[in-house]
């Protein structure tokens, strides 16, 4: 299951596995007031996303399709958060005041989407060269 969450909300037992995924630090935060496992820079929408969507230069459908396209560009941003969802919660952390539209929830959206992608393997068993009785 994965998660987001607001960096001014309390860290819980049911998050699991916590990551920063802003490229910027939480605002009024101190570093050891914010319990996270990881901070993914990476992981964050581009400098001049940020700044555009920030700006209302762009509106949150086109900020979405452009972040999807930087992380389908980088595979090797996210791929390791696919394994640590697999295996339990996994929360996105974010600063953005919006709770429905930021990088965190697209984010979450894509890992979704990856997982089901990597599902159990639908293949039909082959039968190619066996008898039929």
């Amino acid at each position: 299951m994965i998660y987001c969450k607001r960096a001014y909300e309390p860290c819980e037992a049911s998050d699991g596995y916590r990551v920063l995924v802003d490229r910027l630090w939480p605002r009024n935060i101190r570093k050891e007031a914010l319990a996270l496992d990881e901070w993914c820079k990476d992981l964050a929408p581009s400098t001049e996303l940020r700044r555009a969507f920030k700006a209302d230069e762009k509106a949150f459908k086109d900020f979405r399709d452009d972040y999807r396209r930087e992380l389908a560009g980088h595979p090797e941003h996210w791929w390791p958060l696919l394994e640590i969802a697999a295996r339990g919660p996994l929360t996105l952390v974010y600063g953005a005041r919006d709770e429905l539209q930021n990088n965190a929830r697209v984010l979450a959206e894509w890992l979704e989407e990856e997982l089901e992608r990597r599902g159990a393997p639908s293949s039909p068993t082959c039968y190619a060269g066996e008898r039929m009785a």
